[in-house]
C-alpha cells in the first residue's frame, strides 16, 4: 500500500494538507498538478510556491518542481513531493496513478472523474459520490469538517470564511479591483486595523482588524474581488508557518478514504 502513486490536482492549502497527512502516513509516491500562476495566498506553508521558488518546505517535508513525470522515481526515493504545471492534468493518463485528488477548491467539477484512477476523492462541493468520485471529503467548517462521504455531496458554499475569535469576513481582504498588487507589509507581520496592507494599483487596501498577516498574495495581476491577503486575530507568528487546522482535518478525510479502500 505504501507505494500507491497519488496525483493531487492543486497545490494550495487544502492540497498541502492533504499531501503531508498522506505522506506522514507513508503514502510518499505523491505527485502535485499546479497551474503555472498559482493564486497563493498562505505561500509560507503551500507546496504551489515551489512553481515558482524550485522548491518549497513545508513542516519539514519538501517538494520540487519537475518538468518530467521521469524525475519521479528519484524524487520519491529521496522522499520528496513532486510538483508539476500541468493545468490540463495531462499527467494523469501517463502516470496511471492509483488514486487521484481534486483539491483545486473551484466550488465545482472541472471534469473529475471516476474514470482517471482506481479511487477518485474530490473535496468540497461540486462532487457526488459515487457518480463523479468515489469519495467525497466535506470542507466547510462545522460537525462535519473532514468527513468522507461515500454517497451524496459536501455542504454547500457559503462564501463566509471561517470564524477565528469572532471574525469570519473581516479578516479576508480581497482586491477593490482589478490590477497590479504592490505590497507595504510582509508576511508574518503584526498589523493594526487601518494599516495600509497593499495597493491594487493606486487603491490602499486596509487590514480591518488587529492580527498577523499570515497570508499575502505575490506583487502580480489579480482579478476584482480575488482573495489576496489573510490576517489572524490571534496574533501568533508561528502559526504562518505551519499548515491550519481545517486543511489539517481536510487531510485526515481524504486518508481515511484512501485507507478503507486500500487497506481493507
Amino acid at each position: 500500500m505504501r507505494n500507491l502513486r497519488i496525483a493531487i490536482k492543486g497545490g494550495g492549502e487544502m492540497a498541502t494538507g492533504i499531501a503531508i497527512r498522506l505522506f506522514m502516513a507513508n503514502l510518499r509516491s505523491i505527485v502535485m498538478l499546479e497551474t503555472p500562476r498559482p493564486l497563493s495566498i498562505r505561500r509560507s506553508v503551500l507546496f504551489s510556491e515551489a512553481v515558482i521558488e524550485g522548491d518549497m518546505e513545508v513542516e519539514g517535508i519538501k517538494a520540487v518542481l519537475i518538468q518530467d513525470l521521469k524525475e519521479l522515481p528519484y524524487l520519491w526515493e529521496q522522499k520528496q513531493i513532486g510538483v508539476i504545471i500541468d493545468p490540463g492534468w495531462r499527467a494523469i493518463a501517463a502516470l496511471k496513478p492509483d488514486v487521484v485528488i481534486d483539491a483545486i477548491m473551484a466550488k465545482r467539477n472541472l471534469g473529475t472523474s471516476t474514470a482517471e484512477a482506481r479511487f477518485v476523492v474530490g473535496v468540497g462541493p461540486g462532487f457526488s459520490a459515487p457518480e463523479d468520485v468515489h469519495a467525497v471529503i466535506e470542507s466547510n467548517r462545522g460537525h462535519n469538517l473532514g468527513r468522507a462521504i461515500y454517497k451524496g455531496s459536501a455542504e454547500q458554499y457559503t462564501g463566509i470564511p471561517g470564524s477565528i475569535m469572532g471574525f469570519g469576513i473581516e479578516r479576508v481582504l480581497r482586491s477593490p479591483r482589478a490590477g497590479i498588487i504592490r505590497h507595504m507589509c510582509r508576511l508574518g507581520d503584526n498589523v493594526q486595523k487601518g494599516d495600509i496592507v497593499l495597493y491594487v494599483n493606486e487603491t490602499p487596501v486596509a487590514a480591518e482588524i488587529d492580527g498577523v498577516l499570515r497570508g499575502l498574495i505575490r506583487e502580480m495581476n489579480v482579478r476584482e474581488n480575488e482573495k489576496i491577503a489573510d490576517i489572524d486575530p490571534r496574533g501568533m507568528r508561528e502559526y504562518c508557518n505551519t499548515v491550519a487546522d481545517k486543511a489539517r482535518a481536510i487531510g485526515g478525510g481524504v486518508l481515511e478514504a484512501v485507507m478503507e479502500r486500500y487497506n481493507s
